[in-house]
């Protein structure tokens, strides 16, 4: 065969193989989705991840099962998420996984900034402060904690949860604020421990927090971001209640592994902005205690950037350490 023969045949196959590989990306995916999330049935994570795996497994044309792998704070499921090689593996992670985990696990399994496609915000939530009903509200509140100093207990779900590195970023904006920090086996063995009268003061989801508040149990002093119209409109914001400077909030996102291809990308990104566009999907989750986002990648990417240095900044400066 000639030199010329050899290039045309060459091109030739070339010509016939494009349209081949852009049929396979656009038939991403081609098999049942895995979407794994590092806590219980019924915890706040899965919630969001089950609302989610519906309406993108009609979107797509393949069913998303969702895969519950307890452990580590959801660092276990995060780190299967970074090793999936079948680019039909996805997760929904809480904003530790991304944010603070490396500072606080020095044996992290897996890199953050750079083992995951980062696709999209999924939901938010402010947290509330919480204490008991007989305290004051608002600046006096704090003027009665600050007379109390560490006499007053905080709970939290334990070291290095958003509520603890929240509480102690917290004590660093509102001076004179010095309650001591009691970790508990998850949110209703705060509430309880409040309603006994062993802590003063915690950081709370709104699902948990205002049932507790409209039955006159306990005081909602502020919410940790900017008053949240569509969550908890009537509670003002801690800035409101004289905090400088304090936002923060609980977020679940969808990531996937870093080698995950970019047609897969590219299509979760526009299936996702469709999905929390629809009325029912954000109804659905304001019942359930999220603010519906969707975002894009990049949207996503700076708020892990953001909130990482904001909490890397408290982990060191107050020294916090998992026991």
């Amino acid at each position: 065969m000639t030199r010329r023969s050899l290039l045309l045949a060459a091109a030739t196959a070339l010509t016939v193989s494009l349209p081949t590989l852009a049929l396979a990306q656009a038939a991403w995916p081609t098999k049942p989705l895995r979407l794994l999330v590092g806590f219980p049935a019924g915890s706040t994570p899965d919630i969001s991840a089950r609302t989610l795996a519906e309406p993108l497994s009609k979107a797509l044309g393949q069913p998303v099962v969702v895969e519950n792998k307890p452990g580590a704070a959801g660092n276990l499921a995060t780190d299967l998420v970074a090793k999936a090689a079948d680019d039909h593996t996805l997760g929904v992670v809480i904003n530790g996984n991304l944010t603070s985990a490396k500072l606080l696990y020095p044996q992290l399994p897996y890199d953050p900034a750079k083992d995951f496609s980062f696709l999209s915000l999924l939901t938010t939530a402010p947290l509330v402060l919480v204490a008991p009903a007989d305290l004051p509200s608002g600046a006096e509140f704090f003027a009665t904690a600050q007379k109390a100093a560490d006499k007053w207990n905080y709970g939290s779900v334990g070291n290095g949860s958003v509520a603890h590195l929240g509480m102690e970023l917290l004590k660093s904006r509102a001076p004179g604020l010095t309650p001591v920090h009691v970790p508990y086996q998850g949110n209703p063995a705060v509430i309880t421990a409040m309603l006994g009268g062993q802590i003063q003061l915690s950081l709370v989801p709104p699902g948990l927090a205002m049932p507790q508040v409209k039955a006159g149990k306990l005081r909602a002093i502020g919410v940790t971001s900017s008053r949240s119209s569509a969550l908890v409109p009537e509670v003002p914001s801690l800035t409101e209640a004289g905090v400088r400077d304090f936002n923060l909030e609980v977020w679940t996102a969808l990531i996937g592994p870093a080698s995950l291809s970019k047609a897969a990308q590219d299509k979760l990104s526009a299936e996702i902005a469709k999905i929390y566009n629809d009325a029912d999907i954000q109804r659905k989750l304001l019942t359930a205690g999220w603010q519906p986002v969707g975002s894009t990648a990049d949207g996503l990417r700076q708020r892990v950037r953001d909130e990482a240095a904001l909490l890397g900044n408290i982990i060191s400066t107050r020294g916090i350490k998992l026991d």
